[in-house]
């Protein structure tokens, strides 16, 4: 299945749509494939991150194994924000190629629990029918 990431210019949020209830319902999930950030709280309610370990190593050793697994793309010392790596067509790897729902839904992160009323254009998504 091709990425509908060509369907709408997710870095161009100017090209979005106004949010409204049931807009999801058949999205093809244009959000997945923007970056995802992410704190530890989120890596541990993922469970890519032990609790045990996020409370006694170090955020940025958290990182470097992470890294090195291909869980994380990079991470950001001074805010303590961690972006989630992508599949190579920029899908998240949490994202069903077939059926463009989220694999991980009750435990996504809070960037993700709260689009769209944050990000960069608030009260607005990326929307593209799925085709």
């Amino acid at each position: 299945m091709r990425s509908p990431i060509s369907i709408v210019d997710v870095d161009r949020p100017i090209t979005w749509t106004r949010y409204r209830k049931g807009l999801c319902d058949d999205c093809a999930a244009n959000c997945c494939t923007m970056p995802v950030e992410v704190r530890l709280p989120d890596l541990v309610r993922l469970d890519l991150v032990d609790p045990f370990e996020a409370e006694h190593e170090a955020p940025k050793q958290i990182a470097r194994r992470l890294e090195k697994a291909r869980v994380v793309e990079r991470y950001h010392v001074r805010s303590g924000i961690y972006t989630l790596a992508r599949r190579a067509n920029g899908d998240c790897h949490f994202l069903d190629a077939a059926s463009r729902r989220c694999t991980v839904y009750a435990q996504r992160p809070d960037t993700c629990r709260k689009h769209p009323e944050v990000g960069p254009r608030p009260g607005h998504c990326p929307y593209g029918r799925r085709i």
